[in-house]
């Protein structure tokens, strides 16, 4: 069995990233989707409503499976036995970061491959950063999150 880690904040999950996660169960047999507890920023969900997010939009998919985490990825890969990352770029200007990271990742272990996958066009421009500051003003529906994180930024912003 094939398994690969597709790590992020994914605070909050986006239909980009759940595009990703059904490209990546494609080719790898089983993928971890490693929410990551990133101490350089402020997540808007807590390590729990995010998990429990992603868990809603992917119970239906076989062999998917999240967990939080913390510390390396390369560690994480070795305790699960995954033998690729999956990353997803949407455009230039994340690859200069996304391609320093498997660099790294490969120096630290070079037997775990990065997987870069392209998102459906429709989600090129979403960032969860974009779609938070929306509902920071707004519970209008952009249409890019599922329904269940729609309803848990109108909560979190405080709309109706």
């Amino acid at each position: 069995m094939r398994s690969a880690i597709y790590p992020g904040s994914f605070d909050p999950v986006t239909n980009g990233h759940l595009d990703v996660i059904r490209r990546g169960r494609r080719i790898f047999d089983h993928v971890v989707i490693a929410v990551a507890r990133n101490f350089s920023k402020t997540a808007t969900f807590s390590d729990e409503e995010r998990v429990q997010l992603i868990e809603e939009n992917t119970s239906g998919m076989d062999g998917v499976e999240v967990l939080a985490f913390d510390g390396l990825i390369v560690d994480l890969a070795k305790k699960t036995g995954a033998v690729a990352l999956i990353r997803g770029l949407r455009a230039v200007s994340d690859f200069d970061h996304e391609f320093q990271m498997a660099q790294m990742n490969r120096h630290l272990d070079d037997r775990l491959e990065t997987v870069f996958l392209v998102p459906n066009e429709e989600y090129f421009f979403t960032s969860s950063s974009l779609l938070k500051q929306v509902h920071r003003f707004t519970d209008r529906d952009t249409g890019l999150v599922p329904d269940n994180v729609h309803r848990a930024l109108c909560d979190k912003f405080g709309h109706e």
